[in-house]
């Protein structure tokens, strides 16, 4: 399995192993200098054989291209910043199927609910849950309760003896 390393330290690496090997150590002792398997020490000196220096070198790891552009993002993230009444939702709050939503009506591309979230957490968003409050609430009297019942329910503080005896 592949290490997970920054590809300069992962060229390194390979490229210390042929120099270790050119300077006359065995892989074995070369695989335990690198803390990596036997056999990758063999394949990194069969691929400098055959390739050189560069054929150590880090490939990119292949995957599918973005469905949104980085010009779109930017788009995006300035629509998501005026605020979701501004897109005509009822509350101030984006949620990630609105914001899947609001891709598709800015750029007619589908996105799921997991994707919109990796696109929030590359810009540092975090998930914000709405305070859940009854509509029926009476905000004052709930003061007045916490103020003057509350301190009466509420357990007092013992009072602690000398460290070491039994209270």
């Amino acid at each position: 399995m592949r290490p997970k390393q920054k590809d300069t330290l992962l060229k390194w690496r390979r490229q210390r192993a042929i120099a270790l090997l050119r300077s006359g150590l065995s892989y074995r002792r070369v695989a335990k200098l690198l803390d990596c398997s036997l056999s990758s020490v063999e394949r990194w000196q069969h691929t400098y054989k055959e390739k050189g220096m560069r054929g150590l070198w880090s490939k990119p790891i292949p995957g599918r291209c973005p469905k949104i552009t980085r010009g779109q993002k930017r788009i995006l993230l300035r629509h998501l910043r005026k605020g979701s009444l501004a897109a005509g939702y009822p509350t101030e709050l984006w949620t990630l199927k609105r914001i899947a939503r609001e891709i598709g009506h800015l750029f007619g591309i589908r996105y799921h609910v997991n994707h919109v979230w990796r696109l929030m957490h590359a810009w540092n968003w975090s998930c914000q849950k709405p305070a859940k409050k009854a509509r029926e609430r009476e905000e004052q009297q709930i003061q007045d309760w916490k103020d003057r019942v509350w301190p009466h329910i509420k357990k007092s503080q013992k009072v602690r003896g000398a460290p070491g005896f039994p209270r």
